[in-house]
């Protein structure tokens, strides 16, 4: 395999921008936008036919590196003598078994939503301008995996950044989405900081960007303990930003106000798992330093279970979806940070195929009924087969149900988890029972009993901060959990919108698609050949790392409790024996505490923003640049022109004055050559 050939993995995606953006200076192109989407899907496809090209190449030799060499991309010096007088900044591509997995998911997923996203996106005014974002994030993220030193990876980590805020302000004339595109780049910008001070920082003390020499060098102990815990924690700060962890949460759900398809690729299946890939590929120094594993495992095991409580009370489909991704994201940090390297990778590739499937379900059912409230839906299984058993596949896949993908790997946490600390296996463990009980509370609730009515359509995409936050006040007065019994159900004569009917087909192949890996993937680690290939990714010394064994007794009581919540929201929202009534009024409390996102994005914004952000740091701000550098300039003006008018005292024609002003200099300068060199 060429080295070039792995350049046009990236490239590809590179070039179908350019196209679009070129296209766009044609009148005729503009007017007929439809060649985007081919474009884009063209420049995907041959990406993804490259990556299993590479996948295959690095198989041959059990996942191991294949050695590129590295472009020198900047050069510079200082002054004086030592490491850092000169400064060679290297970019270059890595491939081996963890980059090869990587660059399938993307770019296979990629390729799926994009055909997708012809239905969903048809006849909108900004449908190239959309692919052209779309080609934008695909480079983007597969620069990020590609990339083998730290600083090229920060500069596609803020190039995905970018097209997140991009693609969440899509539909920019709605204020909603406007802000929670704003929301989602300030929150990540916090954790963002963290990464570029530990990039600076390992730098300082060792020298270079380059991951596979910073991998070797802590392991062999070159890099102080301090420094590597401190760099660890710097670069997982970023991790927790890009992949919602708590506290830094907060923003995925608003990022429900970007188109559905956005919503499965870049929110669901690959730009929030980069910050798993980033502290998988940095594997070795987080394993160096335990302090900083067990961070990483903790804020896993509490966004896991933060997750899950808050996708209990949704109502809006796609919110349901997004704090499931938050707490799954969780999950798989839980998995690396308790020694569960090939746990949480696997849960990395199977997540991303069958949650994009559920968030592509979504989609279609928006595209039927106009809304995505699940309390206007209702009875859709019978108008939409091919969605409801597509929605049901992914999830079982995603409650870790048996056969399906996502019950291997939701095991291997588990049991990673029980192995190391019997309060992080109890916060996964509750999170299996809540993960399947608001999925099939979503289940019931849209595509069982009658159909509700849906909604008129009047925007092209629903919910938002600003919908979200009326909802939030609607859903607090509530005396029990929405149900199907909390919404009228509407004669057909009655219907707000139109007969409910299957998407088109452009729209549910890659649901049938994607339906394949959510049941087949998980039997790719039987005989652990999924953990042999990402091992490969390892330096040698660490490929025989947590040696995979069943734990029956964790698989048994794992499975139990995910029927077990299936059976909770059944008995709830299916037979509807006014049990949703009962534990309304019984857990009122708790609901309100939930449904307001227990109070953390209040908290962000009242308390951080307004008071610590903008009552503190701004104000102090406003005076050091009111009353020190504008008091120093001002300063300098005000000595400048009361010198002058004193000095031109001086200027009055008399010998003895210009003589005595003389002196005066002579004497001035000579005490400071005596005072500065006695």
């Amino acid at each position: 395999m060429t080295e070039l050939v792995a350049w046009l993995i990236l490239l590809l995606p590179i070039a179908s921008l350019l196209a679009i953006g070129l296209g766009r200076l044609s009148a005729s192109l503009r007017r007929n936008q439809l060649w985007a989407g081919y474009v884009t899907i063209l420049a995907v496809a041959a990406s993804l036919a490259l990556s299993l090209w590479a996948l295959a190449a690095v198989m041959a030799q059990d996942g191991t590196a294949i050695g590129y060499a590295s472009h020198n991309w900047l050069n510079f010096g200082f002054p004086g003598q030592g490491t850092f007088a000169h400064v060679t900044i290297p970019a270059g591509i890595h491939m081996d078994g963890l980059t090869a997995v990587m660059l399938v998911v993307a770019t296979s997923v990629s390729l799926l939503v994009q055909f997708y996203s012809q239905g969903y996106m048809h006849g909108d005014g900004g449908y190239s301008r959309y692919y052209a974002y779309m080609s934008l994030f695909t480079a983007s993220m597969i620069g990020l995996v590609l990339a083998s030193s730290l600083l090229m990876v920060f500069f596609f980590w803020e190039l995905v950044g970018l097209c997140s805020y991009l693609l969440i302000g899509f539909w920019f004339h709605r204020p909603s989405a406007a802000a929670a595109a704003k929301k989602a780049f300030v929150v990540t910008r916090f954790g963002d900081l963290g990464f570029l001070a530990a990039i600076v920082l390992i730098w300082s003390r060792t020298g270079t960007f380059v991951i596979a020499d910073l991998q070797h060098m802590a392991i062999a102990g070159q890099i102080g303990a301090i420094t590597l815990t401190v760099f660890a924690l710097g670069v997982f700060s970023g991790a927790a930003g890009k992949s919602a962890q708590f506290p830094l949460h907060i923003w995925l759900p608003d990022a429900m106000e970007g188109p559905t398809p956005v919503s499965a690729l870049i929110h669901a299946a690959t730009m929030v798992a980069a910050g798993v890939y980033l502290v998988g590929r940095l594997y070795p120094i987080f394993a160096s330093a335990s302090a900083a594993m067990h961070t990483v495992a903790i804020i896993g095991g509490i966004t896991a279970l933060v997750g899950g409580l808050l996708g209990l009370v949704m109502t809006d489909i796609k919110r349901v979806l997004a704090y499931s991704t938050i707490s799954q994201l969780g999950y798989m940090m839980l998995g690396i940070g308790t020694g569960g390297y090939v746990a949480g990778l696997f849960h990395l590739m199977n997540h991303a195929f069958f949650k994009s499937q559920l968030f592509l379900g979504a989609g279609s059912v928006h595209h039927s009924s106009n809304t995505f409230d699940m309390r206007s839906m209702g009875g859709l299984r019978r108008y939409m087969p091919l969605t409801f058993w597509t929605f049901l596949i992914g999830s079982l896949s995603l409650c870790g149900l048996p056969p399906f993908s996502g019950f291997w790997s939701k095991d291997e946490i588990l049991r990673s988890a029980w192995d190391d600390n019997i309060l992080l296996f109890a916060l996964g463990f509750a999170t299996v029972f809540l993960t399947a009980f608001y999925m099939f509370r979503a289940i019931f609730l849209t595509f069982f009993g009658s159909y509700r009515g849906g909604e008129a359509a009047e925007l092209p995409d629903g919910g938002g901060p600003v919908y979200f936050a009326q909802q939030q006040h609607e859903e607090a007065e509530l005396t029990a959990l929405p149900s199907p019994s909390a919404s009228r159900e509407v004669p057909e004569s009655e219907w707000r919108s139109h007969t409910p009917h299957e998407s088109p087909w452009v729209m549910v192949l890659p649901l049938v698609v994607l339906a394949v890996p959510a049941v087949l993937t998980g039997f790719l680690n039987l005989n652990g050949g999924f953990g042999d290939l990402v091992k490969g990714a390892l330096p040698a010394e660490m490929r025989g790392i947590n040696p995979e064994a069943t734990n029956w007794g964790v698989l048994l009581a794992s499975t139990g409790m995910a029927l077990l919540g299936i059976a909770a929201a059944a008995a709830v929202y299916y037979y509807q024996r006014g049990w949703d009534e009962a534990m309304g009024r019984a857990l009122k409390p708790g609901w309100v505490f939930l449904s307001n996102r227990m109070y953390l994005d209040n908290f962000a914004q009242d308390i951080i923003v307004r008071y610590a952000f903008y009552g503190g740091i701004c104000v102090a701000a406003q005076a050091f640049d009111t009353y020190v550098i504008d008091g120093a300039v001002n300063g300098v003006g005000w000595c400048t022109r009361r010198a002058g008018f004193y000095l031109r005292e001086a200027q009055n024609g008399e010998l003895q004055t210009y003589g005595f002003v003389f002196l005066s200099g002579v004497v001035l300068i000579a005490a400071l050559v005596f005072v500065l060199h006695p």
